[in-house]
């Protein structure tokens, strides 16, 4: 039987968190301070319905006493940790952030002039906060509405609450947005997430450990205790109770929402931005989604003129374009930084006519016929270079915006499972490999990716569309010697125009598909373990229907 969990919380992921001095920390000490134009309370005590106290900075506008509208930036990094200058003019392409600014967040020497209050906490458990540190749970959905309403009643404050920033600053505003504050008016998640287990802790089942041994690093600087995510995967490796409580009920959300995502962020961000604003229970909704840096798109003009705009009109009550703003704006791609923005009306796109491009083993290609003869290729399962290739050329323009389905008839040779990775790959008109941003700051990403562990391979019949398959992830099907089974591998949604001659290409094998990075940090992808051995057999032809369901916007 299922164990339940209070308030998305699990005792046995609960661990001694890290000492704060290794974050930097500087310390706890409560003043006012009024420079550059601000003025700045420090570690102001805010008091949860349980009684635990909480501490937030808050920005303002110097010599303004109120009504502000304000902005809450909430993370578990803490409100003291900043962009490193080296990280951010590499990440952000030396874009124009002041040392207020959060990381990954707005800019208080921008927005408070702009008329707006920023309140920056730390969240419960972490520096200074009382209580234990969890990421991404209902009880940190309660803590937000908390403060939510504390900053209404505050002198200052004009009654009206939004939230804002990229990253873990947008995924809480899903889990805040669902309880309802009375005072909250608008929210704008910038590349948030929705899905814990599918998009960042097992892709496809697939265990991605290196990520979050990364990421537990950055935000378990505590006094007390913190959930440990490393720990959370080995105690749970289906998708069961645990991992439940961190899939927001973003469909309770009845605020203005602006939501921001890009197509550069599979792996992360752009599975999950996606299908929460489908799910969305609010018709005040607005979806961005982009082909750039999601850092140096954030802090750029145009994008800050939009996100002040959308706040102006719910925030302050201000009629502007907002009123009539285009329900869905997204980029057509066609190489790094090179992609034309489009209005639509909706997303998916309701003209998308996906079409099937069958794989043939025997020839390396792709057709848009059946291919009527049985063949089969097979590859090292371990192998670092790609050998599963199946290639089309297309005769004419050819957008392929939404969601990609790749079913394949796979067998496994001396392993009884198959970890797979898939690749979309544009090649331009001279068989050179057009590159996109991959997880937003390296430049050799693919137009498309996808992962399945095989074992994983059940459907939840239910929930799964014809372009988009839906594991349960709640068991394993190990396969037998000899057994060819079908799988259907999601690849998540991109938006890529392909000129006549240039091709289409899919690429198959036992590890992601990509070179070493190209730019510091830590890779966001990082599958270190997989079940792979032997050899992997694709079969395709005949009774085999290998094929890829690709969207295709009629011109």
């Amino acid at each position: 039987m299922l164990k339940t969990f209070v308030n998305g919380i699990d005792e046995a992921v609960m661990e001694p968190g890290r000492p704060l001095e290794e974050r930097g920390y500087p310390g706890f000490n409560p003043r006012q301070v009024t420079v550059d134009g601000l003025t700045i309370d420090y570690d102001v005590a805010v008091p949860l319905r349980d009684g635990v106290k909480i501490y937030v900075d808050t920005y303002r506008p110097a010599g303004v006493e109120g009504p502000l509208p304000a902005i809450i930036l909430w993370s578990a990094y803490g409100k003291h940790y900043r962009w490193p200058r080296p990280v951010l003019n590499a990440f952000t392409h030396g874009a124009n952030v002041s040392d207020y600014a959060p990381i990954e967040a707005p800019d208080p020497l921008t927005w408070c002039p702009a008329g707006y209050a920023l309140v920056v906490p730390d969240p419960r458990g972490i520096n200074s906060s009382e209580g234990d540190a969890s990421a991404w749970t209902p009880q940190e959905g309660l803590d937000i509405h908390d403060t939510i309403e504390w900053i209404a009643e505050q002198p200052w404050s004009n009654g009206k609450v939004g939230m804002g920033g990229a990253s873990y600053f947008g995924i809480v505003q899903w889990f805040a947005g669902a309880t309802r504050p009375p005072h909250l008016a608008a929210l704008l998640p910038y590349d948030g997430m929705s899905d814990l287990y599918r998009e960042i802790g097992f892709h496809g089942g697939i265990p991605n450990p290196g990520f979050v041994d990364f990421w537990n690093m950055q935000v378990r600087a505590t006094h007390n205790r913190a959930e440990n995510w490393t720990t959370a995967m080995r105690l749970h490796p289906f998708f069961d109770e645990y991992w439940q409580t961190k899939v927001p009920e973003v469909e309770k959300i009845d605020v203005p929402t602006y939501v921001v995502s890009c197509w550069s962020d599979h792996a992360v961000h752009t599975r999950g931005s996606l299908s929460a604003f489908n799910r969305l229970g609010t018709d005040q909704k607005w979806l961005e989604v982009h082909g750039r840096n999601k850092w140096a798109h954030m802090y750029t003009q145009e994008s800050t003129r939009r996100q002040l705009a959308f706040f102006d009109r719910f925030l302050k009550g201000i009629p502007n374009e907002v009123d009539s703003w285009p329900k869905v704006r997204l980029e057509v791609r066609e190489a790094i930084d090179v992609g034309t923005e489009r209005v639509e009306a909706e997303w998916p796109l309701a003209r998308t006519q996906y079409t099937p491009f069958y794989l043939d083993a025997g020839t390396a290609s792709l057709s848009p016929a059946p291919v009527e003869s049985e063949s089969s290729i097979a590859y090292d399962a371990t192998a670092g270079e790609p050998k599963a290739v199946f290639s089309y050329t297309f005769t004419q323009d050819t957008e392929l915006t939404g969601y990609f389905k790749l079913k394949l008839w796979v067998e496994a040779e001396g392993a009884d499972d198959m970890d797979l990775f898939a690749a979309v790959q544009k090649l331009d008109a001279a068989g050179e490999l057009v590159n996109f941003y991959y997880i937003t700051r390296f430049r050799f990403g693919h137009a498309a990716h996808g992962w399945l562990r095989v074992s994983h391979r059940e459907l939840d019949e239910a929930r799964s569309t014809p372009y988009q398959p839906v594991h349960p992830h709640q068991r394993e099907e190990l396969l037998k010697p000899g057994e060819i089974v079908p799988v259907e591998i999601e690849i998540w949604p991109s938006s890529t125009l392909f000129h006549a001659g240039e091709q289409m290409r899919v690429v198959v094998m036992g590890k992601d598909p990509f070179p070493p990075t190209d730019a510091p940090g830590v890779g966001i992808a990082l599958h270190p373990v997989t079940r792979n051995a032997g050899k992997h057999i694709i079969h395709t032809g005949g009774q085999y229907d290998s094929h890829i369901l690709v969207p295709v916007i009629p011109g």
